[in-house]
């Protein structure tokens, strides 16, 4: 599985459009063990955020593992469909 830390209402809106997008050429992912140092780096002040677990084998479009950090993190060049997403996590 992968994850994505996002806002509730920006989940909203994906669930409305039917595909989850981003500004930008990717939408960073993250592994298990990376998600939470994200949230803690990026997201430390926010309130409304969820997590999504994301099956990979349910994305159409490229995953690359590319360089960020000193690590490798998952990003997708395209959309994320909804129905990839099997859970969402309050945070």
């Amino acid at each position: 599985m992968l994850f994505h830390l996002t806002s509730r209402e920006s989940w909203r809106h994906a669930v409305a459009c039917g595909e989850y997008t981003t500004p930008g050429p990717f939408i960073h992912l993250s592994t298990e063990t990376q998600w939470p140092i994200t949230r803690t780096r990026f997201y430390a002040d926010a309130t409304d955020l969820v997590l999504l677990v994301i099956d990979p084998e349910r994305v159409r479009d490229e995953i690359r593992y590319e360089p960020a950090d000193g690590e490798l993190f998952p990003h997708l060049y395209g959309c994320l469909p909804i129905a990839a997403v099997v859970e969402v996590r309050e945070l």
